[in-house]
């Protein structure tokens, strides 16, 4: 079995010698830098598996960095945790939408961050399949983390796009607003189920302009189901 490398960018030497030490007795391979020059340098180097990044950072900040890699296609697939002490619902949804898979609250539990590891690895390589889906034309390019619409490529953010890929590869269910978030934001995140609206809303209205958005079906009661058929809406 592959071990599958995590970088933690902390400017505080004690936190990374910390995480260091647990993460290594996890059977991880941990990079450390202590800002997001360094940190940039060793992922065009190694290409971790995981990023642990601290949102205050001298310089450049965190979040900020987060934004940058998600823009860039050579580094949009790294999953993200976020790690501060900021613990406000606000803080939290606004490092989710710049691109982050989870957020972890300092302090922390060895035990919480080694648990969020391996919940945002699995979340990650479940939408990691290799091959394109194309759904009468709603194309979803894993590889590329690019969806498209009749060949017209479609503008979405890091959480609109991991939302379409769940959708995409879990047709015909329904889920309940609480289960897409555990889905795609992570069981530990602690939003409001409202967020979920709001990422539909925008999903659709990005979808509508080629014909997509009656996909995304709404089942009153129940949640939310991607369904090419028009029944039961």
């Amino acid at each position: 079995m592959t071990t599958l490398t995590i970088l933690v960018v902390d400017d505080e030497a004690a936190i990374r010698d910390m995480i260091t030490t647990v993460l290594s007795m996890a059977g991880y391979r941990v990079l450390t830098a202590a800002d997001t020059q360094e940190a940039h340098l060793l992922i065009v180097d190694e290409a971790p598996d995981l990023l642990l990044l601290d949102w205050m950072l001298p310089g450049m900040s965190g979040i900020e960095f987060a934004r940058r890699l998600k823009r860039d296609s050579l580094t949009q697939a790294i999953p993200i945790i976020l790690l501060t002490a900021k613990g406000e619902e606000e803080n939290k949804v606004q490092g989710l939408d710049a691109g982050a898979d989870d957020y972890v609250t300092k302090p922390f539990s060895t035990r919480e961050l080694t648990s969020r590891i391996r919940a945002v690895l699995r979340r990650t390589n479940a939408l990691a399949a290799e091959e394109i889906i194309n759904i009468q034309g709603l194309c979803l390019d894993p590889m590329s983390q690019r969806i498209s619409a009749n060949n017209t490529p479609l503008n979405f953010g890091p959480t609109e796009y991991r939302l379409m890929a769940f959708f995409m590869t879990h047709t015909e269910r329904v889920y309940s607003r609480e289960q897409l978030l555990d889905h795609v934001w992570g069981a530990n995140v602690y939003v409001d189920e409202r967020t979920v609206d709001v990422h539909i809303r925008r999903l659709r209205k990005t979808l509508a302009p080629h014909g997509f958005q009656r996909f995304i079906q709404t089942v009153r009661g129940s949640g939310y189901r991607f369904s090419t058929h028009t029944d039961g809406e």
